[in-house]
């Protein structure tokens, strides 16, 4: 069993048999056909995985391994806010006519500020600590600005990251307000353990833990059958993780510079639909 697979049965369990369930409150979120889209859900769950161990991917079903680095590299790297700049669909539901999300995600990442060491966006300042300030306790990003709130099409679920150098091991922090557990958990988690190996890379750095905090967890009305048939799946050992060692500047990177070897996991037939 991976210890992906640990953690996500352990939230699921915890999750389904002992959360709060907002079946009688109005809520936001529909489903397609317009029925309101309620959830059970735990506060705050916070889960480690350390990187240095193993790669923190799920056997129990697959995770799209290249869309998920194809999602966090138009995010940090292209700093982009527009899906046609994206190679999946998976941000359709939230774009306007012209491809747009609004003001949020790689919008919030590429503004600039001027610092005495010059000017820098928040990914280029954090890349410039990593290799010049590791001692740091203040290499951290967050897109979640509240003057720009009003005009992003989803306000920023993961919203902010913080690094963190031990000696010569780069750690970091996920702070997410909000996650689609059965959707987007394993996905994010895979995509910030992916960051977190780059920064590391062309950083001369190790990489080493990632902490997932999460203020609202919640599994959706829909998702709990599937959920509660998936964690009987069988589990396989975790991949592993291949990064290419050439790359030394995080902009060259490409998702053909990652690989998991002997990747196995479960078909579902079931498919998650995502509540908007």
């Amino acid at each position: 069993m991976s210890y992906a697979d640990k953690v996500f049965k352990e939230n699921c369990k915890d999750i389904i048999e002992n959360g709060f369930s907002d079946k009688d409150l109005p809520v936001r979120p529909k489903w397609l056909d317009g029925t309101p889209a309620h959830t059970v859900k735990k506060f705050c769950i916070v889960n480690r995985y350390d990187l240095r161990k193993e790669f923190p991917i799920l056997t129990l079903r697959r995770t799209a391994f290249k869309s998920a680095i194809d999602e966090i590299l138009w995010i940090w790297q292209k700093k982009s806010n527009n899906v046609k700049d994206l190679n999946s669909h998976i941000w359709d539901s939230w774009a306007d006519e012209t491809g747009s999300i609004g003001k949020a995600y790689g919008y919030q990442l590429a503004k600039k500020s001027v610092y005495p060491e010059g000017e820098f966006d928040q990914v280029d300042r954090v890349l410039f600590d990593l290799k010049n300030n590791p001692s740091s306790r203040r290499i951290m990003t967050n897109i979640y600005n509240f003057e720009d709130l009003h005009e992003m099409h989803l306000y920023p679920c993961a919203y902010s990251m913080t690094f963190n150098v031990v000696g010569d091991t780069l750690n970091g922090i996920l702070n997410q307000r909000s996650n689609d557990v059965a959707v987007a958990n394993n996905w994010n988690v895979v995509q910030y353990a992916v960051l977190l190996h780059m920064f590391a890379q062309v950083s001369g750095l190790k990489v080493g833990e990632l902490v997932h905090v999460i203020a609202d967890a919640h599994i959706y009305d829909r998702h709990i059958p599937v959920i509660k048939k998936m964690l009987n799946n069988p589990e396989f050992p975790a991949p592993k993780f291949w990064i290419n060692p050439e790359i030394k500047n995080f902009y060259d990177f490409t998702v053909e510079d990652f690989k998991l070897e002997g990747y196995e996991f479960n078909k579902i037939d079931e498919k998650f639909e995502v509540a908007v």
